[in-house]
């Protein structure tokens, strides 16, 4: 499974170009007052995680919807087939050729 954060290209898809005119709209629009340097880093990193507060807000700013901004591809991922390990033979106990019950409860 491949996760890709797009928020990039849907700004730019809606002419929101920098950091400061996507702080600006966040503002504006949604009523989120985030620092200069989280919308940078929204802006040109992959976040590992995301508010849903914060997704909601850009999705009201940008006027798009989440899978505008996240592309998850759920195509399982193909591994190799591993053959079975053989069971090992149990050594049985010498001298004992009667098996033991289990004791009454």
């Amino acid at each position: 499974m491949k996760i890709r954060w797009r928020l990039r290209t849907a700004a730019a898809q809606r002419e929101v170009w920098t950091g400061t005119e996507l702080r600006r709209l966040l503002a504006e629009k949604a009523g989120l007052e985030l620092s200069s340097a989280s919308v940078s880093a929204l802006f040109t990193k992959e976040p590992s995680q995301v508010k849903m507060t914060t997704l909601a807000a850009l999705c009201t700013a940008l006027e798009c919807t989440p899978n505008d901004l996240i592309e998850i591809d759920t195509t399982p991922v193909e591994r190799p087939v591993v053959p079975p390990r053989p069971v090992a033979d149990v050594p049985k106990a010498a001298g004992s050729s009667r098996s033991r019950s289990m004791p009454p409860l």
